[in-house]
């Protein structure tokens, strides 16, 4: 059949007055070649009726040879006909269609050399809606070169998606479509200014945010509820409440009255800070504005108090929403666990999943990894896999969190087999290591004192594409200051701040502990005072490392000065505090002070524990001041403190120096009753050594240039010899594991 032929069958029966019947076509079907199907789309008389072309080209989807249906050219040919009848709806459906399996891009391809504004307009937002921003942000670059400007609505979609991208980039790109969207003559709104200002707050360039916000009169745009919100949220979440109040007063100076929301805002910045006062004050302000608290409100206080230890207040919370017809929901009691096994004990926490269910509250993935986490933490890992055995069976799946926690158990026990295990069954499930999984593999590292391999395996991380983030930097920081290279240290401290990532108190917790310990404390109060001039406000962390700092440098003195001027901003000492101070005058010889801060705080009835009498103990026992030694001990006992090995071994050592052998012989007895002496011979070492030397090198050798099935096809083999592999092995293996995931989810999801 002449392709005349077919093109007047096809065509005749496409306009049918009584309507298509698409399965005469099948006759055509062998006939049918590219050049033909484009005729056919854009044949004059067709081009009227946009309805039958669609279902023409549908038909095409579904029965034409798979040759034909790959190609992008129908797509592009049947745009025009459906965008200038306005069916945008339609032509929107078409592009989505193509798009979710169009592996490589061979439409945006084609699009690229397109000169039709409707197509390029519409086309971007498909490709928006499809989760492919990066591929919009090229449509857009050719319309500013061609000098067409999207609809406002098509702009803003791509801004949002772009600032929303997991991308590192993508807030830059965003601020390039927002000035060349400007340069085009659109003329943006409030809405384009929050989803701009969104974006800069996510990377928490503050100052950038807040500049655009004031550039809004100049389109005539005025900030709203959102615009602030946002702000807030974003410096509420960094620790910036200095600045979170000038905010609000502007808020309110513009005329506007914080909603639910603001409130909500409050509440939670409050609450990480463990300022529970403030945050409960939110709430009263909330009541008297007739803004009845919702149970986001109330979970926020539930777990600003489960941080702060207080379950007893968390639970009476509880009991309030009930009161006021609040039902607790999954959150509120998976909070309520969480607090209790971190605060009381697994007792008590299993008693509220108990009652969560008697509640008729069905248990979710979080509360699995809570007792999952809690087993870790305990150092129970084969409870904790019992427990995802047990989350399984229940009709749970895990998640990533779950093997994430799995895996940084498994690191934490030395057990890197099993981490290794767990991290190809994560994969095998279709779970995607991400940055926790690769955060856990480096503090690995850092723990093991591999620090040119931590830092190589963050330099080829960011090269494969993941988004390294605070942690990533915090816990190499940590292993270069552990590992006495300090320069290193601050060296990647600016190199961070230099990609855009906002120290928290956290990392600055962490760069200070480093600098105090290495003899640098005056550094570290720089970085204290670099904190302050933030917005940040130090926790008890930050200051006990300070005076730590200076006690360990023979700076007592200095340490009390300090001590007393945090006490006057509002620093709330702790035991950890008091025990530290004491240690510092111990270690100097001023063991009169030392006793007298003591009796301070024993008639002041401040806490005290175990440390807090061991120091003094160690302390008279080095002066030969035994028989007071044993007097504190007996007042330790009186108050219920268990003496320790520590405490044992100062009086025997002290007993045994003043020749008073028996009785250090009577103190030897005790200390064994208590059998704390009695420690088991780590043989994790030995085993370690004892692997196959052959197949441990072969392995290291194949990941290290790249051959990872080969490397997991003689870790298999390994695995059923029972040859124990070294821990640099199963690191390798892991690195491998994360390059390999990483590559294959290119290849998956090209964008």
């Amino acid at each position: 059949m002449r392709e005349e032929e077919v093109m007047e069958g096809i065509t005749s029966i496409l306009q049918k007055k009584n309507g298509v019947e698409l399965q005469k076509l099948e006759a055509f079907i062998p006939h049918l070649t590219l050049p033909l199907i484009l005729s056919i789309l854009s044949c004059k008389p067709l081009l009227s009726d946009p309805a039958t072309l669609l279902s023409f080209f549908r038909w095409l989807q579904t029965r034409a040879p798979p040759p034909l249906r790959s190609s992008p050219d129908p797509v592009v040919a049947l745009l025009p006909a459906l965008l200038s009848r306005r069916k945008f709806s339609d032509a929107k459906s078409v592009l989505l269609s193509f798009i979710s399996s169009d592996r490589r891009h061979a439409l945006h391809s084609v699009l690229l050399r397109s000169l039709s504004k409707p197509v390029l307009d519409t086309s971007l937002a498909a490709y928006v809606h499809a989760q492919q921003p990066h591929l919009g942000f090229q449509l857009f670059q050719k319309m500013k070169r061609l000098r067409f400007a999207p609809n406002l609505l098509t702009c803003n979609t791509l801004l949002n998606a772009l600032v929303r991208s997991p991308s590192s980039h993508s807030t830059l790109l965003a601020s390039q479509v927002f000035r060349d969207a400007l340069s085009l003559g659109i003329k943006p709104n409030t809405n384009t200014f929050n989803i701009m200002i969104y974006g800069h707050c996510s990377e928490n360039k503050f100052d950038d945010a807040l500049a655009l916000m004031n550039r809004m009169g100049e389109f005539t745009c005025f900030p709203d509820n959102v615009t602030y919100n946002t702000i807030l949220d974003a410096l509420c979440r960094k620790g910036q409440l200095t600045k979170v109040r000038d905010v609000l007063q502007e808020m309110k100076n513009a005329g506007l009255v914080p909603n639910r929301n603001t409130y909500n805002i409050l509440v939670h910045g409050y609450c990480r800070l463990k300022w529970m006062k403030e945050a409960a004050e939110v709430i009263h302000l909330m009541t008297r504005d007739g803004m009845l608290p919702d149970i986001w409100t109330y979970n926020t206080m539930v777990r600003g108090l489960c941080d702060e230890g207080n379950i007893d207040e968390a639970i009476r919370v509880r009991d309030e929403m009930e009161s006021l017809k609040l039902v607790p929901d999954v959150v509120t009691y998976n909070t309520l666990v969480d607090g209790c096994f971190a605060c009381r004990g697994s007792a008590e926490g299993f008693r509220l999943v108990e009652e969560m269910k008697a509640k008729g509250v069905e248990m979710n993935v979080v509360t699995h990894n809570i007792m999952v986490k809690w087993f870790c933490k305990e150092g129970k890992i084969d409870e904790a896999s019992n427990a995802v055995v047990r989350m399984v069976e229940s009709g749970v799946s895990p998640d990533r969190f779950t093997y994430n926690t799995m895996i940084n158990g498994y690191c934490k026990a030395g057990k890197l087999a099993e981490a290794f295990r767990m991290m190809d069954e994560m994969g095998r499930k279709g779970l995607k290591p991400d940055i926790f999984t690769l955060n856990t593999i480096l503090h690995t590292l850092c723990m093991e004192k591999k620090l040119e391999e931590a830092y190589e395996l963050t330099v080829k991380a960011g090269k494969r594409g993941y988004i390294l983030d605070e942690v990533t930097y915090g816990t190499l920081i940590m292993g270069y200051f552990k590992g006495e290279q300090r320069d290193k240290a601050l060296k990647l401290w600016d190199e961070m701040k230099e990609r855009g990532i906002a120290p928290s108190v956290v990392t600055y917790n962490t760069l200070i502990r480093g600098l105090c310990l290495s003899g640098k404390t005056d550094q570290g109060v720089d970085k204290l005072n670099e904190l302050l001039e933030k917005g940040l406000v130090p926790d008890e962390a930050t200051c006990n490392i300070i005076i730590y700092g200076y006690c360990w440098e023979g700076m007592v003195e200095k340490a009390f000065q300090f001590h007393n001027k945090m006490v006057g901003n509002s620093f709330k000492p702790d035991i950890f505090t008091r025990n530290i101070l004491l240690r510092g005058l111990c270690r100097e010889g001023m063991l009169e002070k030392a006793f007298k801060l003591f009796n301070s705080w024993i008639s002041k009835e401040n806490p005290v524990d175990v440390v807090t009498y061991n120091t003094l103990i160690s302390s008279l026992c080095k002066e030969g001041r035994l028989e007071e030694a044993f007097d504190l001990m007996t007042e330790m006992e009186g108050k219920k403190l268990e003496p320790d090995w520590y405490t044992y071994n100062a009086i025997v050592n002290a007993l045994t120096h003043a020749g008073r052998t028996e009785e250090a012989e009577k103190f030897m007895s005790k200390l064994l009753e208590t059998g704390q002496d009695v420690k088991t011979r780590d043989t994790s070492q030995e085993h370690d050594a004892s692997g196959d030397i052959m197949y441990s090198e072969q392995i290291s050798d194949l990941c290290t240039q790249g051959k990872y099935k080969e490397a997991m096809k003689l870790f298999q083999e390994s695995e059923q010899k029972r040859v124990s592999l070294n821990k640099y092995t199963y690191i390798k293996l892991m690195d491998g594991f994360l390059k390999r995931r990483k590559s294959i989810s290119k290849v998956a999801q090209p964008n």
